[in-house]
Order: C-alpha cells, then structure tokens, then sequence
C-alpha cells in the first residue's frame, strides 16, 4: 500500500510539473514573410523604361535556378513588355537599392513602376507567362478557385 501511495504521489508530481513547464513556454511566433520585395520600381533604373510592362529578374551567377529563371522571363520581352535580367555579380547597386535577399526573385511592373506581381523562388513557365497575362488584361485567365495556386502573389 506504502510502494502504491508513493508511485502515485511521484507521478502526480510529475504531471504538475509538465503541466507548469508547458504552461510557460511560448507559443511559436506566427510566420514571417522570409524576404521582402519591392513594391515600386524606378523605371529609369532599369532598360527600356518606356515600354508599358517591365519584367525584371534579380538573379545571380552562383544560382542554379536563376538561369532557367532568367531564359523565362526573357521570352516575355516585347513590343510591350521589357525584361532585364539584374545579375548580383554585375548589378550589385540594385539588388542593394531594391533590398534583394533571396534570388531568384521576379517582379512585373506596370509603366508607373508600381509592382503587380512577383514570384521569389523560381517560377514555372505556366505561371509566369499566366501572371504577365493577367496583368496586361485582367480577367485573361480564370480566377484562382479555378486553377489553384500559382500566377505570381499580386502585390
């Protein structure tokens, strides 16, 4: 009866005590964007300012997605869109300028330089071409309910 008395006594003072560690600690904090990216671009920094659309590709020579990255982007050039590749090694002052953390990171910029999507990481085709769509004439592509993710995070 003693040995059963004292198990018990030992398990409830150990379950008091987890009880009282797990009340304190704290909750994981909720999740961080990672990696900002610009919301406004100064077209006179980049290429071919006067074009309407501008697709720019912050990129970098030691990233093994960055090139396939930047071979899509550059198929969206135009008559109307203008695409620059901003390599970190060559273009080091705009990847500072625009706060780049994270490559291969893509932004399309209306002719008011304001930023109407972006992708950070390296974008399929599909979406990338289906972003630059949606963005020149809204309502190109069904709405994401229809297709899931994708198409770039409007800004």
């Amino acid at each position: 009866m003693t040995t059963t008395l004292l198990v018990a006594v030992v398990v409830s003072a150990i379950a008091v005590l987890a009880a009282q560690f797990l009340k304190t600690r704290k909750a994981e904090p909720p999740t961080q964007t990672p990696w900002s990216v610009p919301t406004q671009l100064d077209r006179t920094d980049f290429t071919e300012p006067a074009k309407p659309w501008l697709v720019v590709a912050f990129t970098s020579a030691t990233c093994d997605a960055c090139a396939s990255t930047a071979v899509k982007c550059e198929m969206l050039s135009s008559a109307f869109v203008g695409v620059q590749i901003v390599d970190y090694q060559s273009d080091k002052d705009l990847h500072t300028r625009y706060n780049i953390e994270a490559v291969p990171t893509v932004v399309i910029a209306g002719a008011d330089g304001v930023v109407q999507r972006h992708f950070v990481g390296p974008p399929n085709a599909t979406d990338l071409w289906g972003a630059m769509a949606e963005v020149r004439e809204p309502g190109s592509i069904p709405p994401p309910e229809a297709h899931g993710p994708g198409l770039g995070t409007p800004a």
